[in-house]
């Protein structure tokens, strides 16, 4: 299984730079098998059934993109350097991984001065990132971050444009709640809340889960090979109920289908022995074609990068042939891609053929 068989041509004025405004008025892309059908988000309430349950990632994206100033004294005077930090992870006491740029003029020991509240010591470098301990921590510490920092906007639409005020909110779920990611569930940020009514009033369940997503979402692979490729770790969290709804949900005939890539890969680690449970931890799960799905009977997702590992995954999903004619269509009919794009709605052909209830 070959990098390449993931590629596609995609004009670069199909990459969106902002999204549909309401949220759920952007396009939607419905494929049954190899049946394709156009239309837009709202639709969602014709294409769900009562008894169909959506898995939603409640992740809360932290304003993660931080500019600061390194001021050094030497024999020459006092010089400054303007430094880019972009928070990874935490890690243990209070302390972060971090990108920094330019590394090269930060030395383990020296200070990143923010703004007169937030400052960061580089204790160390590993693997090509830093670890930065901050000047405050707890709730003093998320002040100062929401005063200082800048929502990470991935790396196709900040070489396009800054982030501004607007993605503080167009950059986070309606429904996000516990902080951690340094990227959007994307799918997700299509629902706005008169959607979310509209399905509960269609029999529509909701199950809150969260998967903390890491900037490791925009890595490439590497590899031509691409069995051989090492996925990221992120954080996640299946509750006790909300395994147990969605196995209700699995035992009532009712269809599970996550919003976002990350819903998927986390209750499938959850549920790899074929019954979804509690589950915590660090989830490095790769799904590419040849993968047994053993929760999800869909995905709502948005349109995905070349060559990607999200690719790969809708691809494992619909089938290689399938997926490649579904991007086709969405090139060919000029869906908006990549986070601030359209959405599909992606079903499995299980011999099952029915028409939306419009």
């Amino acid at each position: 299984m070959k990098l390449s068989d993931f590629d596609f041509e995609l004009p670069e004025e199909l990459i969106a730079t902002r999204p549909a405004v309401p949220r759920s008025s952007a396009r939607l892309l419905v494929a049954e098998g190899a049946t394709i059908t156009d239309g837009i988000v709202t639709d969602l309430v014709d294409w769900l059934r009562p008894g169909d349950r959506l898995v939603l990632n409640d992740t809360k994206v932290i304003p993660a993109r931080l500019m600061g100033v390194r001021i050094r004294q030497g024999a020459q005077g006092e010089s400054s350097a303007k430094i880019e930090v972009t928070l990874l992870e935490p890690r243990a006491e209070g302390t972060w991984s971090a990108l920094i740029k330019p590394l090269r003029k930060l030395k383990p020991g020296e200070e990143v001065i923010f703004n007169h509240d937030l400052r960061a010591r580089l204790l160390g470098i590993e693997d090509g990132q830093g670890h930065l301990a901050f000047n405050l921590d707890g709730d003093d510490f998320d002040a100062a971050l929401n005063a200082a920092g800048a929502m990470p906007l991935p790396p196709y639409i900040a070489a396009k444009r800054p982030a501004d005020a607007r993605d503080n909110e167009d950059y986070q779920t309606v429904f996000a709640r516990n902080k951690g990611a340094v990227a959007a569930p994307t799918a997700s940020l299509h629902f706005d809340q008169a959607l979310l009514d509209a399905l509960a009033r269609r029999g529509v369940a909701f199950t809150h889960v969260t998967l903390h997503v890491g900037a490791g979402t925009f890595l490439p692979v590497k590899v031509e090979d691409v069995t051989t490729h090492r996925m990221h770790a992120e954080w996640g969290k299946v509750s006790a109920e909300a395994a147990a709804e969605i196995a209700a949900t699995k035992a009532a005939g009712g269809r599970v289908i996550p919003v976002g890539t990350t819903a998927l890969r986390l209750i499938e680690s959850a549920g790899r022995t074929g019954h979804i449970d509690a589950w915590e931890g660090d989830t490095d799960i790769f799904i590419y074609p040849g993968f047994e799905f053993r929760i999800a009977d869909g995905l709502m997702t948005n349109f995905h990068l070349p060559k990607s590992t999200l690719m790969m995954l809708v691809s494992a999903l619909m089938g290689p042939e399938a997926i490649r004619a579904i991007y086709a269509h969405a090139i060919r009919n000029r869906y908006r891609f990549f986070s601030y794009g359209d959405a599909s709605l992606l079903l499995p052909d299980r011999g099952e053929r029915r028409k939306p209830t419009k």
